[in-house]
């Protein structure tokens, strides 16, 4: 018997899935043959076939319930949300303002509180589920964008609190990301040869791609994962390399 996925008829939504990691989020859930919603602040450069854009900031509870309320009156149903806005300028902490680091909060964890609260009685009525994108700067130090980490490390507490509280109705579940190439990451993490000293760390030793988050999505929210709920689902080539080891023969 081959396992396969199809989502057929279900619709998505996607916060921030006109670029970068959030495209490849769609372009899992499009092959699967979901029907996608996405939202952002600025319209996208190009759409994939068949994807709904709406204007929104994340950060606006009045804004994303609105969002939800039309998507509803138009697709009749929400089947999967999938909360990937996100993300942060580097800025040393002392730097920042305080409504610098809330709106650092705001974007990377209370878009996820508002969306779960308009989401919630749709997805109880479908069966659906929800899917947080979380970072592995939940988990480790996160000099220079300390609020974000800090953001995530609360995103992955909310997924593991709403997988009992929702249960049995809606499954809650997380991907926290590793190192993720993206158009812009060479230019992030320096030149070519830079880039390619960073994937080296990892011990897969590439960058995941946009994709292959995409695709734990659609896996944590198919039958093939009916009984995983609260979970964080890690997709990062292994993580990183234990930093003593660099300086024993055993490296």
């Amino acid at each position: 018997m081959a396992y396969s996925i199809d989502m057929t008829g279900q619709v998505v939504l996607v916060t921030g899935g006109g670029k970068g990691v959030g495209d490849g989020i769609v372009q899992a859930f499009l092959e699967a043959g979901a029907a996608v919603e996405i939202c952002g602040r600025s319209t996208p450069d190009s759409l994939r076939d068949g994807v709904h854009f709406s204007p929104v900031d994340v950060r606006e509870a009045d804004q994303v319930e609105a969002w939800v309320a039309d998507l509803v009156r138009r697709r009749g149903r929400i089947d999967v949300a999938v909360n990937n806005a996100g993300g942060s300028p580097f800025a040393q902490f002392d730097a920042g303002s305080p409504r610098f680091h809330a709106k650092i909060n705001d974007l990377n964890f209370m878009s996820a509180v508002y969306v779960g609260l308009a989401v919630r009685p749709h997805l109880k009525e479908t069966g659906g589920s929800m899917v947080n994108i979380t970072s592995i700067s939940a988990r480790r130090a996160s000099p220079g964008t300390a609020v974000y980490g800090a953001a995530k490390a609360a995103l992955e507490s909310l997924t593991t609190s709403l997988g009992v509280e929702w249960a049995p109705e809606v499954r809650v579940n997380a991907v926290s990301c590793g190192l993720v190439e993206t158009p812009g990451s060479v230019d992030h993490y320096g030149d070519a040869e830079q880039f390619a000293a960073v994937a080296a760390t990892i011990p897969r030793g590439v960058f995941a791609t946009p994709l292959e988050v995409g695709q734990a999505c659609v896996f944590l929210s198919s039958p093939l994962a009916t009984h995983i709920t609260g979970a964080v689902l890690n997709v990062d080539g292994g993580g990183e390399w234990p930093a003593f080891l660099q300086h024993t023969p055993n490296a």
